[in-house]
């Protein structure tokens, strides 16, 4: 008799710590806010109008000094065409 009951108890304990184990799943305090997939359209292209914008006055720049300095080394440089007829 006493050999029945310690394996009832320790049945009922195998199956009360399985029945925990069942329901303990690992969550979050507060689950972190849903991002969408995918970036707002209207501001994606507001963005890429503004980087194309300082590109294009990068460009400007960039254009305006290399003639600057295509000038400047012309006025160094002595021209080589008229060299070449020369000869």
């Amino acid at each position: 008799m006493q050999h029945a009951v310690r394996w009832a108890v320790g049945m009922a304990a195998v199956m009360v710590v399985c029945l925990m184990l069942r329901l303990y799943r690992p969550t979050e305090a507060a689950p972190p806010p849903v991002r969408p997939p995918f970036a707002n359209a209207v501001e994606q292209r507001m963005e890429m109008i503004k980087e194309l914008s300082a590109i294009r006055q990068l460009l400007k720049e960039q254009n305006q000094l290399l003639k600057q300095q295509n000038a400047l080394l012309r006025s160094l440089v002595p021209d080589r065409a008229g060299a070449k007829q020369n000869r």
